[in-house]
């Protein structure tokens, strides 16, 4: 059905950069936002690799979308998102293993970032590849701007920095001419300040990510979008078909037995 729905490919490639943030507005992916948007190199390397991890398997899931069983579609998922994800991990171990080593067990714990699994379940499995391919392109330039901009945020204000260890993560491709990075520690040594470590402690990530949904919303609200809304379960796209979880309203009768069971 969805499919034979007129699909505008600009809609599918910019919905996620503010419309439908996968981070700030669907609340999708916050450990791996929270634990490497420390700095603005390690919040972009992050976000890139995962953008090339949900163009592709989009693109496969949507071209097996037919083949691949109903009841099997979530392992299917899985084996297709684990797959590029080892492909990408090898090439960063190769050409930037700076970035690898900086970013650690997160690289490989792409494999179960909800939102590359939320876009295969809920778009890739039911549209045409071409518009699956924009969707998830749009989706992972939404994912790397909100690192981006918590890593300036966490960075500048956590460290003093702005960029640092851009050379180990490009300096190899672009001739930077030894440009490392921005340093303000200095400037702000000679007036008698210093960088507030809260910023890239879990703590200040927390505040941060929550300035920055508050404002997001905001100028959704101006749009006319609705605020993003933490559900619980009832926001994962699996949650109809999953046994572990009763969505409200949903509760099936409490059985008498048990009920008699508790109260002795």
């Amino acid at each position: 059905m969805a499919e034979t729905k007129k699909i505008s490919y600009g809609h599918e490639l910019t919905k996620g950069i503010l419309k439908e943030n996968p981070v700030l507005r669907l609340v999708l992916g916050t450990c791996p936002t929270l634990a490497t948007s420390t700095s603005v190199v390690n919040g972009v390397g992050m976000g890139i690799a995962a953008t090339i991890v949900l163009v592709c398997s989009n693109i496969v899931i949507s071209a097996l979308r037919k083949v691949i069983p109903s009841k099997a579609r979530i392992p299917a998922y899985i084996v297709v998102i684990a797959s590029f994800v080892t492909m990408v991990q090898m090439l960063v171990k190769a050409f930037v293993p700076a970035l690898d080593k900086s970013l650690g067990v997160f690289l490989p714990l792409i494999v179960v970032n909800c939102i590359i699994l939320g876009r295969a379940e809920a778009f890739a499995g039911k549209n045409p590849v071409l518009a699956s391919a924009c969707d998830g392109l749009g989706m992972g330039i939404g994912f790397t701007a909100a690192l981006f901009c918590m890593g300036t945020v966490r960075e500048i204000l956590g460290a003093g920095t702005f960029l640092s260890g851009i050379d180990t993560m490009i300096g190899s491709f672009v001739d930077l001419k030894g440009f490392t990075g921005f340093d303000f520690s200095e400037g702000l040594a000679n007036i008698g300040l210093a960088p507030m470590t809260l910023f890239i402690l879990p703590a200040g990530g927390f505040f941060v990510f929550g300035m920055l949904m508050a404002l997001v919303n905001r100028l959704a609200e101006k749009k006319g979008k609705p605020k993003a809304a933490l559900e619980g379960c009832k926001g994962c796209p699996h949650a109809a078909a999953c046994a572990m979880c009763e969505l409200p309203g949903e509760q099936t009768p409490e059985d008498p037995e048990k009920k008699e069971a508790a109260t002795v």
